[in-house]
């Protein structure tokens, strides 16, 4: 797999996109261009299955008849396997290419009824088995009776016709998928997801998390492993934190597979979308669609890596309830009603594994705002120790918020359990600026991870922080005070300044009679 065949696939899906959402808003269509995008990849999936099934019969899924007995013995025989194998079923003319097909044909080209039975058909395969969960309401936000798609009944059927039509284009669109070991499809379908978000503004953060800002996380929890039990987010939005996790240490070196909870019901659906596209079998990961901070789906596991980007200073109830809590219990205090940032944090160390690290993003508020927060801070610093390192992250480099953020990372079993390291990566040189939104460049990613396996000082960029120091700012971790990035300014020599506005003064003198002149000419009078 080159880089040139990902771009020409992300470039042909992405001017799809572009050229057939019309007027609907690109957060809208992203939906209907991924699900699309999705049905096409499982039927390419069922029938290059079913083809090496029926191999050794010498025919290919395409060439049973069905509604015949010996064609309905064959469906039946494959659909025990492959419900078993990839966790869902579709028969030959459910097939995206057959759709597709008939959507292209002049005259009889109605498809929407044929398309929103099949879509539920994939569910209902996956009922009464392991895949269920995984299946369950997948294509809910295909709406194709929507006006979103054209005012008409006729209207969204062309519409859907000239979506399908397109992405049935081998030639142009080709998803590699007999090619074990290419991701180009993943890779094109995370493409797609940042830019839907780029385009979606505050919405976008609900969904994604910026792939620089992944990198760092994954390569810290990761870092000097190449394989894990287990890893696990919170609000796991579209799954994007997990995969580049499992990019460091391969899918394959997951043993216990993935573990994510949602709340967005949408993104939910496209994180569960994202999972399978990527290849990662439906026993291997546990997506549930709850609150995590009320609805808990995972107690009683831990996890070797924990990451999350949670949505910053969100509120939540902080019942008198939750001081039971065994997340929250052992802590004295409960986060504030106004920001859940440190619920999140003290939900997420509840489910690290000893031998885990847990790296989360979260406003810089949290490093220094007193309170309950400040004595929760005090005491995972000064009594758990379980706090390792501190990353300033640029501005703006979130969508749909320009405040700038921090990387908390804890380890419940510290190498380093003497001293906190502190990096500030938010300095100019740092990062780009871009027109709308700040990024992390390859380097700049490179220069924090180097700085964090290392753990150097730098001068104006990172501190090895004692305890003693952190205790003397009163556990504040307020970047500033252990990171100095002052930089002192040329020295001026007034002497010279003064020679110049002499200078300045005397040409000023010349030009003064000359508009003088000017105006004596003119008639009018001359200005003082």
């Amino acid at each position: 797999m080159t880089e040139e065949q990902k771009r020409l696939l992300r470039d042909a899906l992405w001017k799809i996109a572009n050229d057939l959402r019309g007027k609907m808003d690109a957060d809208e269509f992203r939906d209907y261009i991924l699900g699309f995008i999705f049905f096409r990849y499982l039927s390419e999936r069922m029938q290059m299955y079913a083809n090496e099934i029926l191999a050794a019969d010498g025919i290919t899924y395409g060439d049973i008849s069905e509604g015949t007995d010996g064609g309905e013995e064959y469906l039946d025989a494959i659909r025990a396997e492959a419900v078993e194998e990839l966790g869902f079923f579709l028969r030959p003319s459910e097939l995206f290419e057959a759709v597709a097909a008939k959507g292209a044909q002049k005259g009889n080209n109605f498809i929407l009824d044929d398309l929103s039975r099949i879509l539920t058909n994939i569910q209902k395969s996956t009922m009464g088995t392991e895949s269920e969960e995984d299946f369950d309401h997948l294509f809910e936000d295909m709406d194709l009776g929507s006006t979103k798609l054209g005012r008409t009944v006729a209207d969204r059927n062309d519409l859907v016709a000239k979506v399908m039509g397109r992405l049935s284009d081998k030639n142009r669109v080709d998803f590699q998928l007999n090619n074990a070991e290419s991701d180009v499809l993943g890779d094109a379908y995370e493409y797609l997801i940042a830019q839907f978000a780029s385009g979606a503004g505050k919405k976008a953060g609900e969904f994604y998390t910026p792939q620089q800002v992944s990198t760092i996380l994954a390569r810290i929890v990761t870092n000097g492993k190449t394989r894990l039990e287990s890893v696990y987010d919170p609000t796991c939005g579209s799954g994007s934190l997990l995969l580049r996790v499992a990019r460091e240490v391969d899918i394959r070196n997951i043993a216990k597979g993935f573990f994510g909870q949602e709340l967005n019901r949408t993104t939910y659906n496209l994180a569960r979308m994202n999972m399978i596209l990527h290849g990662v079998h439906y026993r291997q990961f546990d997506l549930k669609q709850e609150d995590t901070l009320v609805r808990p789906q995972h107690e009683g596991r831990q996890f070797e890596a924990v990451v999350a980007n949670p949505p910053f200073s969100a509120d939540w109830s902080a019942d008198p309830g939750f001081t039971t809590d065994d997340r929250f219990s052992t802590f004295g205090r409960l986060p504030p009603a106004s920001k859940a940032d440190y619920a999140f944090v003290l939900h997420m160390l509840h489910h690290l594994a000893d031998n885990g690290t847990m790296a989360v993003i979260l406003p810089h508020g949290a490093l220094f705002r007193g309170g309950s927060e400040g004595a929760i801070r005090k005491i995972l610093i000064a009594e758990r120790n379980w706090l390792d390192t501190v990353i300033g992250l640029p501005a703006n480099i979130f969508y749909g918020t320009a405040i700038p953020t921090c990387i908390m990372v804890f380890k419940k079993c510290r190498e380093n359990p003497e001293d906190i390291l502190f990096i500030d990566a938010s300095g100019p040189g740092n990062f780009e600026k871009a027109k709308n939104q700040n990024i992390l460049r390859d380097g700049d990613v490179e220069r924090i991870i180097t700085t964090y396996r290392d753990r150097t000082a730098i001068d104006r960029y990172s501190h090895v922080a004692t305890m003693a120091e952190i205790e003397e700012n009163d556990w504040n971790l307020n970047i500033p005070r252990y990171v100095d990035t002052f930089e002192e300014e040329a020295q001026i020599d007034l002497t010279t300044v003064l020679a110049e506005l002499k200078t300045i003064n005397e040409g000023m003198a010349d030009v003064d009679q000359q508009i003088a002149y000017f105006c004596k000419e003119l008639g009018i009078e001359a200005p003082l």
